[in-house]
């Protein structure tokens, strides 16, 4: 089969693993801190959180931003469930938005439908790496007083107007699972500018203690420390990050490699009546996270028949983003029409991209679609 995603992971990436194993520091450490301020430096950020998830990163923006119960949180429901989550483990009410058919993104004009007095907070989808517009929406955010946090999981090495996503964002979170561009295997960042939101998000993601085990450890006198707030568990190890050190040193070569297969992929479906794929907006790139087309009715078959006949192809596509407000888990929120988001879900998939993708398997997968439409 052609995996649809594959992460890049070799000798150097072992390697480190073996020497933060062999130093005989394995928790969150040295490696992470360094970790913190080369991925912050990328992004253009002055401060990075390293946490253990980009869920558990949501979570801690939701807590630093003050936001629970009787608060609502605007959310795309077009989204991985772990969005709508966050805002219920705060114990406030996830409200689900529309997005734009292009991007697969929050709009202001989408996030103003659904905004009311208990708006106290936004949080916004670079949806598989696409980016929002982010000058649009944060100007929008911050004339409604409702504070703006920024989904990043699948968008380190996007831009948008020029720079990278995540530059002067508020709060941004970022995810290092396999399936995103560069990866720690499971892992996840928090970046922001505010020095005294840095210093308590490193204590709440460490059981709110007031001086961090690492400090604890290298001190040489005896350290009693204080537990100021109800805290987490949600460190990263030293592991994880030395992966992740090497995986930043990747980065730019994975996102012009990524840019290059799409362009490609671009090509050669560009004869395809009926089938649309995602692309840069005007006012950025993507890194192509995710590469997915959108089926349109004089396609001809359906996702899900296009998804069984790549698979007899050998070829491992995936269906498109899926749509929250229609899992059991928000059962209470299917009355919503949410066309464009619905629109997505149903009529999208996603096609293999990643560094061992070669020509021939892009002719031979394009070559499937064309046969099934008779292009």
């Amino acid at each position: 089969m052609i995996p649809v995603m594959l992460p890049m992971l070799g000798e150097e990436e072992a390697q480190a693993a073996a020497e933060a194993v062999r130093s005989g520091w394995v928790a969150q450490g040295p490696r992470v801190a360094e970790f913190e301020r080369v991925f912050a430096g990328l992004v253009g950020a002055e401060h990075g959180v390293a946490v253990s998830s980009c869920t558990t990163a949501l979570h801690l923006a939701l807590i630093a931003l003050g936001i629970g119960p009787g608060d609502e949180v605007i959310v795309p429901s077009l989204s991985f469930i772990a969005t709508a989550n966050a805002a219920r483990y705060v114990g406030a009410t996830p409200v689900f938005a529309d997005v734009e058919l292009s991007t697969g993104n929050l709009t202001v004009s989408t996030v103003d439908a659904v905004r009311t007095s208990r708006t106290r907070a936004i949080i916004a989808v670079h949806q598989g790496g696409v980016p929002f517009d982010v000058q649009a929406l944060r100007a929008a955010a911050s004339e409604w007083d409702v504070a703006l946090v920024e989904d990043a999981a699948c968008a380190a090495g996007s831009t948008a107007y020029g720079r990278p996503v995540g530059e002067g964002a508020l709060v941004a979170a970022w995810s290092f699972h396999p399936r995103k561009v560069i990866t720690t295997g499971e892992g996840g960042m928090l970046t922001v500018d505010k020095s005294d939101w840095a210093v308590r998000l490193r204590r709440l993601r460490e059981h709110g203690m007031n001086v961090s085990a690492a400090d604890r450890h290298a001190s040489a006198k005896p350290i009693l420390e204080a537990y100021l707030e109800t805290g987490y568990n949600f460190r990263m190890t030293d592991i994880q990050a030395a992966i992740g050190l090497v995986q930043l040193g990747r980065m730019d070569a994975l996102v012009s490699q990524r840019r290059e297969l799409a362009a490609r992929y671009h090509e050669m479906l560009s004869g395809i009546q009926g089938l649309t794929p995602v692309r840069d907006p005007s006012y950025g790139t993507t890194n192509f996270q995710s590469f997915w087309v959108l089926l349109d009715p004089e396609f001809g078959p359906g996702r899900d028949e296009v998804l069984s006949e790549l698979a007899a192809a050998g070829v491992s596509a995936r269906r498109g983003i899926m749509a929250a407000h229609l899992e059991p888990a928000y059962s209470d929120s299917a009355h919503l029409e949410l066309p464009n988001t619905e629109r997505i879900t149903r009529d999208s998939l996603i096609l293999p991209l990643h560094h061992a993708l070669t020509d021939a398997d892009q002719e031979h997968i394009v070559g499937v679609l064309s046969k099934l439409t008779g292009a």
